[in-house]
C-alpha cells in the first residue's frame, strides 16, 4: 500500500452492477437511515456512518480505467456547484448542476461503508457514470495529532480535511477498507469536515472511512455531526 497525497497502488476487479431482479421497490432502507441531531460516535472499528450524500451527478464515463490521477484532479478540480470546496451543506438544500437539480440528504449508514449505489438507486437516480459528493463533520475533544485518514471506494476518490487534500484513490478498484492511507494529519479541537468525492463508470459505488491513531488503532473518541 502506497501513503501520501499521490494515490495508491491500483487494484483491478470485475465489478457487477446489475440490479437484483427480486427488487420490486426502490428504497434507502436497509442501508441508511435519516440522520438525527443525537449524539453519534463511530462505529466498533471508527467508521464514520453519518454523511450529507448528494444526489449524483452525472457523468458518463464507460470504463474505469480512465481513472488516472491527472484525469481525477482535473474532474475534482471541475466547479459543478457553487461554494463546492467549502459549503456545510444542510439537509434538503438543492444544487443546480447544468440541467440537474439535486438535493443533499443527511444520512446515516446502516453499514460501515456508504453504499452510494444503493443510494442513488433507491432515489431512482442514475447509478453508473456518476459523481457524488459527500461531506460530514467530526468533532474533537481535543487536538489529536499524527492522526491518518483510511479510506476504501468503488471506484476512484479523493479526500480532504478542513479544506486540505489529505488522499487520492486513483484507478479502477474494489471497496476494501484502509485500501488507502494519508500522510500524518492533525484533528483540531472542536469541529472537523471531511469532504469527498467518489466518481464510477460501471459497477456498485462505496465508500468507507476512518482515522487511525499513530499504532493503527481506530480514533473513536470523537463524534459525528452534519451540522
Amino acid at each position: 500500500m502506497g501513503l501520501g497525497l499521490q494515490g495508491c497502488s491500483v487494484q483491478s476487479a470485475n465489478k457487477s452492477g446489475n440490479t437484483a431482479k427480486s427488487d420490486t421497490s426502490r428504497t434507502l432502507t436497509p442501508y441508511f437511515t435519516a440522520a438525527t441531531a443525537k449524539i453519534k460516535t463511530p462505529d466498533a472499528d471508527g467508521f464514520l456512518q453519518r454523511w450529507l450524500l448528494l444526489e449524483p451527478i452525472v457523468k458518463p464515463n464507460r470504463s474505469n480505467t480512465v481513472f488516472t490521477d491527472s484525469y481525477l484532479r482535473s474532474a475534482f478540480a471541475t466547479e459543478y456547484f457553487p461554494n463546492q470546496f467549502s459549503i456545510l451543506p444542510k439537509n434538503g438544500d438543492k444544487v443546480k448542476v447544468g440541467e440537474q437539480q439535486l438535493t443533499w440528504h443527511a444520512l446515516e449508514s446502516t453499514t460501515f461503508n456508504t453504499k452510494l449505489f444503493r443510494f442513488a438507486y433507491g432515489l431512482y437516480k442514475p447509478v453508473y457514470g456518476v459523481l457524488f459528493w459527500a461531506v460530514t463533520v467530526v468533532n474533537c475533544p481535543e487536538e489529536i495529532k499524527n492522526v491518518r485518514m483510511a479510506v476504501g471506494s468503488n471506484s476512484a476518490s479523493m479526500w480532504w480535511l478542513n479544506g486540505k487534500e489529505a488522499i487520492l484513490l486513483s484507478g479502477d478498484r474494489r471497496m476494501v477498507m484502509d485500501d488507502c492511507v494519508s500522510n500524518r494529519l492533525t484533528l483540531n479541537k472542536g469541529k472537523n469536515i471531511i469532504r469527498g468525492a467518489v466518481i464510477n463508470g460501471p459497477g456498485m459505488s462505496d465508500f468507507c472511512v476512518r482515522f487511525l491513531d499513530e499504532k493503527g488503532e481506530p480514533i473513536k473518541n470523537i463524534t459525528i455531526s452534519y451540522e
